[in-house]
């Protein structure tokens, strides 16, 4: 668990229900709870908090033990809308509250993120959401939600992966104490899971490829949402903590970062998403 600063606590390792919807998506996220994890990620863009509902309503696990993440989309930055937008997700999912509510992008050509950031204020003031945090934000995004309404996210989640490791952002993140999670932790299956370094380190350790990236997160610092449809390697992406990598071998993982890791070339800086 990571230590939020409202006094809430984030699990370190959390499962990704992006592109899971209907009766398989329903099951796959069952099976997920099943094997142990307890912390599920969704958005309204996923168009399938529907699912993530209906699989938590069918687990034998009771609702304080999951923590529940949804995501507000960028063409409800209005104030009222965004209000209203987190009330729905709540129907959709049929649940009293979110753990966890973050802005999904800060759009700022569109420039109303500031406007969608009072308004989750407010939603966890009101009792629908325990914590709130951002998506994909930046520094300049994050300075500005701090100087104009005084509240800085509990949260940032962010594209992170060996390619495209963040350091700088990680480092303002911690400074200022915004805990850092990783979407696409693993790059979404592309080349970094053939790449031959980390290959040779979990040979080393006797473990595959994507626990030796996930466990270079966790080490750090960073909470993790990775997305499987296998049981064996939902349960895979939970034994991370039966080894450790040395401080050389995070090292060497943080020197594949390169200067165009971004997997789908989405710049928060400039890219938009509704």
């Amino acid at each position: 668990m990571l230590n939020l600063r409202d006094g809430n606590q984030l699990p370190q390792i959390g499962f990704d229900t992006f592109k899971l919807k209907g009766a398989q998506g329903v099951n796959i996220i069952q099976q997920a709870l099943k094997n142990g994890y307890r912390a599920l990620d969704t958005a309204v863009n996923y168009e399938n908090e529907g699912s993530v509902g209906k699989a938590i309503r069918c687990s034998s696990l009771q609702r304080e033990e999951i923590f529940i993440s949804s995501k507000l989309p960028g063409r409800h930055h209005k104030y009222k809308e965004a209000v209203e937008e987190i009330q729905e997700s709540l129907y959709r999912t049929q649940l009293d509250y979110f753990d966890l509510y973050l802005i999904h992008w800060p759009n700022p050509l569109k420039d109303q993120y500031v406007e969608a950031w009072q308004a989750l204020i407010d939603a966890q003031r009101f009792g629908l959401v325990r914590s709130i945090g951002v998506s994909n934000f930046l520094p300049e995004h994050l300075d500005r939600l701090k100087k104009e309404t005084g509240i800085l996210p509990v949260v940032n989640q962010i594209e992170l992966h060996p390619y495209w490791s963040q350091q700088q952002q990680l480092k303002y993140d911690r400074e200022h104490e915004i805990a850092t999670q990783a979407w696409s932790p693993l790059g979404r299956a592309n080349d970094v899971l053939q790449d031959p370094v980390i290959k040779e380190i979990a040979v080393q350790h006797k473990k595959t490829v994507p626990q030796i990236i996930l466990r270079w997160e966790t080490q750090l610092g960073v909470s993790v949402i990775p997305k499987s449809s296998s049981t064996l390697r939902q349960l895979q992406n939970l034994a991370l903590f039966d080894f450790e990598l040395s401080k050389a071998e995070v090292a060497k993982i943080i020197d594949l970062d390169q200067k165009n890791g971004r997997t789908n070339n989405q710049n928060p800086a400039v890219y938009q998403e509704f």
